[in-house]
């Protein structure tokens, strides 16, 4: 089955490779023999090994020598040299030594080609002569190490790698024996991201090298990068340099340019990259920040571009190192030693026609500077090596007597290398599940001391767990001392959110937070909403608490409120008082007895429910305000109901209903109605308040800067149907009222009642559309004022007397509704002002049909005269005198007496019937008491004595209701004088 198995990974490896006559031969320098063998893969040169059709490899020494590849081979050998002569740990594996092959990686043919060695060793090593490595150091880049790394994989060939840091070799089902010193791509990705985030460079553009490191590398850092909030405005793939290529690498250039971005984030190998820094300094690009990783932003490969440090300001991360003190002295003494072995005749080698005829003294004679780049990599070749011989340790078994020379397999090793654990130059070195070190990074950066380039250390990376410090005032900015920015869009202030305006989350516009919302920090795309208690302006950093709405106690408008309750009381309750002493009296019977003092009576309770409304909400408050107030307004409006429905019966439909009325007033109906209709309003709020009490609550929805304190359940179906049924029956109350208003002026409280309640109704209409914009204590005051508005219009007529016009020296109380419920002989004597409104009008219609008769004599005698009632009662007088007079020449004393008093009579009796009994009585009296017959006078004489007559000595009567005594003396006044008498001036 291995036969099978190496087999098809020879058929695999080969299968894509043409060799022009290579051959593997063991070369003098870079092997050494010893007990167990560790082969190693370096890059001793570099080449081009692109080759139009197919892959191509030529002879590695026809590239150019890489002085990095020589110090990671020096740092082998010089590991090796340590273990045998057992100077840092002489237990570690005495009584063996260790021996090594090493090949000349110098492409990722060479790096195939080496592999295919390392297959074959493995199926020949059991075969005497021919030696098997137990462990593979390297290859030195994660493109070269694929193939190896899944060849050497299928036998258990452990492989331990110094430089390749792909996050994909961390799988352990494609590569199961894949080991490396270096950390994962994956702890670099996440210092480089952290380094975007400690600069808020959240605008950058991200280039990786086409092969698998560059490509696997900014998939990872694309996919972290959306987590941190940096956007990748443009992403580019760097092709291998030439002729074909640079084109494309102009045109990745202007991409760059167009995003605006200053921050570029280069996930490539030293190699590519190389050609790709050549575009960038002939397109004078000099104001970016390059973000490096460890393969390039340490390699002298990159750094000694010429002209490379224009660019701009260059960070990478580098992996952690300690000093490798006797390294440098052990490569100053590698001349003399390969000298003696090039002095020496080795006859066991081979002739290496590519990958090991390395020239190692050439290049030891070219003292190559050991640079920090160059020891950070040969520390993880060191740290390899030792990680070997510790399996080996655990292997065979080894203690301070010696170890169990016995055969070793690979998959022995790689089985012990997964358990290793040790410390060497106060570094400790193991591996996790998956292969990896548990290694940090150094932030480094680039500083220039004239042509001289040097890396500084600037700061460092923890994987575990994750932590970056890192001194920006050690870097050299581009701008001269200030940290360049490279965003999209500038943060948001606080208070303000993120309104994204394209498809990149990092350009947006900024929104201020509307009012009670508030942001305190930036990067957000949705505000904070306060807490309930709590509100804030718009554009708000944090949110302050509500100002409470309630009328206190010692609030200047509740101290006036109760000023004006206590009058209102201290006036009703007196009121009512009052009323009670003199309960039997007529004046308290007129003004309406029981009814009215039941009015004041529930008018004093609906004041006092606005005791309800001060201070904070209370329990009890809740519960009493509204149905208090409903149930005793509900019993007032009753009353007034009642009692305009009566005065409605009477004086409108007393013809309709002559015996309904009778009937239902002496059966006690009007009390029975109020009492009904005021139970049924009782029943509502007792049903309410059992079944959905109200209790405090804080309304936080009808300011958003206020809580409003408050009895809750205010609009609930309970409530609703208390304010429905006192509406509808102030609207009938309303109706009653104003069919009443045409009633004679006796009745005028009719005309009040309506005016009173259509106030009433209106002021409540004012008050809800006052209270649905503005819950403010002057809200609750305009409600405690609407409490006791209809005590305030109704208050004066229900107490006051009322002064009739008809009579002018003389004042009669008038009758307000409760009279209508006294005796039939008290209805009829309050018919009376209407009766007497109806001869009034008889009377003046009389005079009126007078003037019209006799106008023509009227205006004989005055053209110019504006006649009054009087002066028309007195010409028709003196004209029927004078006709009379032209009948009969002689009249005795007696008949002229007679005469006259007729006449008199006869024209009162036209005006007014009740006049006319006056006068007949009058007259009988006063004709003995007359004086002698005067000569009868002309209508000129009439008018003489008229116009002399003074105002003193007319006496007026407007009211037809005179007393006998005063009739007769007004008449034997007027026969006194010899003037006219004028009784209706």
């Amino acid at each position: 089955m291995g036969k099978v198995m190496m087999f098809l990974s020879l058929l695999l490896v080969s299968s894509t490779l043409w060799l022009p006559g290579a051959v593997l031969a063991d070369g003098v320098g870079l092997q050494l023999s010893g007990d167990y063998y560790i082969s190693g893969l370096f890059p001793l040169h570099n080449t081009d090994a692109d080759v139009s059709g197919q892959p191509y490899l030529g002879d590695c020494k026809e590239g150019l020598s890489n002085k990095h590849g020589y110090h990671l081979l020096q740092a082998l050998r010089f590991a090796v040299e340590e273990i045998n002569n057992g100077t840092m740990s002489p237990d570690l594996l005495p009584g063996v030594t260790l021996g090594y092959d090493t090949y000349d990686t110098c492409s990722r043919p060479a790096s195939t080609l080496a592999t295919l060695g390392l297959l074959e060793q493995q199926g020949n090593g059991s075969q005497p002569g021919h030696r098997r490595a137990v462990a593979v150091v390297g290859p030195d880049s994660s493109s070269y190490s694929f193939t190896p790394a899944a060849a050497l994989g299928a036998y258990l060939v452990p492989q331990i790698s110094y430089e390749a840091s792909n996050e994909l070799l961390s799988n352990k089902y494609l590569y199961p024996a894949f080991f490396r010193t270096i950390p994962s791509d994956k702890n670099q990705v996440h210092a480089m991201i952290q380094i975007l985030v400690r600069f808020n460079w959240t605008w950058i553009a991200l280039l990786g090298s086409d092969n698998e490191y560059g490509l696997q590398g900014m998939q990872s850092l694309s996919e972290l990068a959306s987590d941190y909030g940096v956007c990748v405005a443009y992403k580019g793939v760097i092709p291998a340099y030439s002729k074909d290529t640079k084109e494309r690498m102009k045109d990745m250039v202007q991409n760059i340019i167009k995003t605006k971005v200053n921050t570029v984030v280069v996930f490539s190998s030293k190699r590519i990259v190389r050609g790709f820094f050549n575009v960038i300094i002939e397109q004078n690009i000099t104001d970016k920040v390059w973000i490096g990783t460890e393969d390039w932003s340490v390699a002298t490969l990159v750094s000694g571009i010429p002209g490379i440090r224009s660019i701009g300001t260059v960070l990478g991360v580098s992996v952690k190192s300690s000093a490798l003190s006797g390294f440098s002295e052990f490569e100053e003494q590698s001349l003399s030693v390969l000298n003696k072995s090039q002095g020496s005749n080795v006859t066991n080698t081979q002739s290496a026609s590519c990958l090991q005829d390395t020239d190692l003294l050439t290049m030891a004679s070219q003292n190559y500077p050991l640079l920090s780049y160059d020891l950070i990599s040969s520390f993880n070749v060191y740290k390899a090596v030792y990680a070997i011989a510790h399996a080996l340790h655990k292997t065979l078994g080894c203690s301070a007597g010696g170890c169990q020379p016995v055969e070793v397999n690979p998959w022995q090793v790689w089985k012990m290398l997964k358990t290793v654990r040790f410390s060497i130059r106060n570094t400790s070195v193991y591996f996790d599940e998956n292969g990896d070190p548990p290694t940090g990074y150094d932030i480094v950066t680039w500083v220039w001391v004239g042509d001289d380039w040097a890396l500084r250390v600037v700061g460092d990376y923890s994987p575990d767990p994750p932590a970056l410090t890192i001194d920006s005032a050690q870097i050299p900015w581009w701008t001269g001392g200030m940290v360049p920015e490279s965003l999209c869009s500038p943060e948001c202030p606080e208070g303000h959110r993120k309104l994204m305006t394209g498809q990149h989350k990092c350009c947006f516009d900024c929104i201020a937070c509307p009012a009670a919302t508030f942001l305190n920090k930036t990067g957000e795309t949705s505000c904070q909403s306060c807490e309930l208690e709590e509100w804030s302006n718009a554009a708000s950093e944090v949110c302050v608490a509500r100002t409470l709405v309630y009328l206190p106690w010692k609030h200047p408008l509740a101290i006036a409120l109760l000023l004006l309750l206590a009058a209102t009381l201290l006036l009703t309750l007196g009121t009512a008082l009052l009323f009670l002493l003199h309960l039997g009296t007529p004046v308290v019977k007129s003004a309406g007895g029981k009814t009215c003092l039941l009015m004041l009576l529930s008018l004093t309770a609906a004041s006092s429910s606005t005791l309800c409304h001060f201070d904070h909400p209370s329990a009890l408050g809740c519960l009493l305000k509204q149905p208090l107030y409903v149930f005793s307004i509900t019993v007032c409006l009753s009353c007034i109901t009642v009692r305009a429905l009566q005065v409605v019966c009477i004086f409108k439909w007393s013809s309709k209903l002559p015996r309904s009325y009778e009937t239902w007033s002496k059966n006690h109906g009007p009390e029975v109605v109020i009492a009904v209709v005021s139970a049924l309003e009782l029943l509502v709020s007792v049903l309410r308040v059992a079944l959905d009490p109200p209790r405090p609550s804080q309304d936080y929805d009808f300011y958003f800067d206020k809580t409003v304190e408050e009895c809750s359940k205010t609009m609930s179906a309970g409530a609703f149907t208390e304010l429905l049924y006192v509406s509808a029956l102030s609207i009938l109350c309303f109706c009653l009222s104003y069919m009443g208003k045409d009633l004679p002026a006796n009745y005028n409280e009719a005309k009040c009642v309506t005016f009173s309640l259509m106030m009433y109704m209106l002021s409540w209409i004012s008050f809800f559309t006052f209270y649905s914009i503005n819950r403010e204590v002057y809200s609750m005051a305009m409600h405690l004022l609407l409490s006791r508005s209809l005590l305030l219009i109704r208050l004066p007529e229900k107490t006051g007397l009322h002064t009739q016009d008809m009579a002018p020296y003389t004042a009669t109380l008038s009758p307000t509704y409760d009279s209508l419920s006294l005796s039939d002989k008290d209805r009829i004597k309050l018919r009376k002002p209407l009766v007497e409104k109806m001869r009034r009008d008889r009377i003046n219609s009389c005079i009126e049909q007078l003037k019209s008769l006799l106008e023509r004599e009227f205006h004989s005698q005055d053209p110019n005269a504006k006649l009054e009632k009087a002066d028309i009662l007195e010409m028709t007088v003196s004209f029927l005198k004078r006709q009379r007079q032209l009948g009969s020449d002689v009249l005795g004393q007696r008949d002229y007496s007679e005469g006259y008093s007729q006449c008199w009579k006869e024209s009162v009796c036209d005006s007014s019937p009740s006049a006319a009994q006056i006068l007949t009585a009058s007259s009988s009296r006063a004709a003995p008491r007359s004086q002698p017959h005067s000569p009868p006078r002309s209508p000129q004489d009439f008018a003489a004595s008229s116009s002399s007559s003074s105002p003193s000595s007319v006496l007026s009567i407007s009211s037809p209701v005179i007393s006998k005594q005063n009739s007769v003396s007004v008449i034997h006044h007027a026969a006194s004088r010899r003037s006219v008498w004028r009784p209706w001036q």
